[in-house]
């Protein structure tokens, strides 16, 4: 019996809309099928993070614990990832045959090697860890610092393992596999809630003050080394039987070609999840800076929650845009879901579904607890917003513009730095609700720059249909 979302052995077995004739129109229901299990998968890791959250506030030094992991430890580590982060697009758009499938997996494992080792460099160093997160990112508290240092040497398997997994998952789009990743991230899901249960039931026979980063970074590190080894080992049918029998009409992937295309779109993330960190430094410089870093991995976790799906359309842009009709049905497809996620998140954030989220999934204490159920006001347009960039994003790298993408995130960061700025010199509001504006008015900026960048490939593809 072959396992769930495994791949036939030959092209052709199953549901595979990447082998359909390019000739046939793109209907919203080819959307729907290729965007629904992407979009489970990215909200089963949406769900990682309440569920971390979840468990470290109910260990010893909660706000410690929560504040070192989701204002330093996961934003730092996100960084150190961020150029790998987008071989899932490249994969997906460049793995058309054999060939070019072993030059991006050698890019894979250098690139991935050389940032994990960063990671550990940073992690192992403490003259080096402190400069960067206590003297650039304003980290002052000593117990955060220790507890944040501890956390990055657990999550040094997480870049190559993402790096590995990414690079993978694209292939396995590319070839109308997408359901292989939602069953991909269920085993990562249940190597989470192993590693979780397991130090949490440890945690009350033997409670360390740690013992909540601890839980938190081994629960990441295992979930996301087990989801690499489960997409290598679904991967391999499409390696061995369909790759070798794919005949490309495109020029063949040289470096240049392949440098030209990544960079930009490399630098897009790098740039995006530069605001992680610096979203820590502004709020360090804000009113209630311990709060606000504790009520992080809750807000992140309920935002990405909504936000999760959204970016889950972006690989479904880049797979069937080839097709005639695409367009039409793409963008009536980001409409609705657009409106249909902010009227859901409008009404949980509008009624006592927040407090209750925060409060008793989330475990935050009552003062806590109300001032994330104030700032996730701020996040009520993430995720709908989140849908035009994905479609404006998939039409540029489609064109290979990535080089548009990269501006867009530099305005989004502009916005970022100027408003955390003025933040930092005023006493308006707790540091997490004026950084949480801030990031909303950054995004609508980057929305605003790829809808106008985007617009030649709108023209020609609304003219061609």
């Amino acid at each position: 019996m072959a396992w769930p979302g495994s791949p036939p052995p030959i092209p052709g077995g199953g549901q595979n809309l990447m082998h359909q004739p390019k000739s046939q129109p793109v209907t919203t229901r080819d959307v729907w099928i290729t965007w629904y299990p992407l979009a489970l998968s990215w909200l089963m890791m949406g769900i990682e993070l309440p569920l971390l959250s979840a468990v470290v506030a109910r260990l010893a030094n909660p706000e410690v614990n929560l504040g070192a992991y989701g204002g330093v430890v996961f934003p730092l580590a996100l960084l150190i990832e961020a150029p790998i982060i987008m071989l899932l697009t490249a994969s997906t758009k460049l793995s058309r045959d054999l060939a070019s499938y072993r030059k991006l997996w050698r890019f894979m494992m250098i690139a991935g090697g050389a940032l994990s080792a960063l990671h550990l460099l940073i992690a192992v160093t403490p003259s080096l860890f402190n400069w960067l997160v206590g003297d650039l990112l304003g980290v002052k508290d000593d117990k955060l610092l220790d507890a944040s240092r501890l956390g990055m040497i657990i999550m040094t398997p997480w870049t190559w393992a993402i790096a590995h997994r990414r690079f993978n998952q694209g292939v396995l789009i590319r070839f109308g596999r997408s359901k292989a990743v939602t069953w991909g991230t269920l085993v990562r899901l249940a190597a989470d809630v192993a590693v979780l249960a397991t130090i949490y039931a440890l945690a009350k026979r033997a409670s360390l003050p740690e013992m909540g980063i601890i839980a938190a970074t081994a629960a990441v590190s295992a979930g996301v080394v087990a989801e690499a080894v489960y997409a290598a080992w679904i991967v391999r049918p499409i390696i061995r039987d369909v790759l070798p029998t794919v005949k490309s009409s495109e020029p063949p992937l040289d470096r240049k070609r392949f440098l030209s295309f990544y960079v930009p779109l490399a630098l897009s993330p790098l740039l995006g999840l530069a605001a992680q960190p610096i979203l820590t430094a502004g709020i360090s410089r804000m009113p209630s800076p311990t709060e606000s870093l504790a009520i992080l991995p809750a807000l992140n976790g309920f935002t990405f929650l909504f936000r999760s799906i959204s970016l889950a359309f972006l690989e479904v842009v880049v797979a069937l845009v080839e097709r005639p009709g695409s367009y039409a049905a793409l963008r009536r497809f980001a409409w609705r879901a657009a409106l249909g996620v902010f009227c859901l998140q409008l009404l949980i954030i509008a009624t006592p579904l927040a407090k209750g989220w925060f409060g008793t999934v989330s475990g935050l204490d009552t003062d806590l607890a109300r001032l994330a159920s104030q700032a996730v006001w701020a996040a009520l347009t993430f995720a709908a917003i989140g849908f035009g960039n994905s479609l404006c994003q998939g039409l540029l790298v489609h064109s290979h513009k990535t080089r548009a993408v990269t501006e867009s995130v530099a305005m989004f960061l502009i916005v970022i730095i100027i408003g955390l700025t003025v933040g930092a010199h005023s006493d308006w509001l707790a540091g997490a609700i004026f950084a949480y504006i801030v990031y909303s008015l950054g995004q609508a900026a980057q929305f605003g720059w790829l809808y106008i960048r985007s617009r030649p490939e709108r023209r020609a593809l609304s003219q061609a249909e």
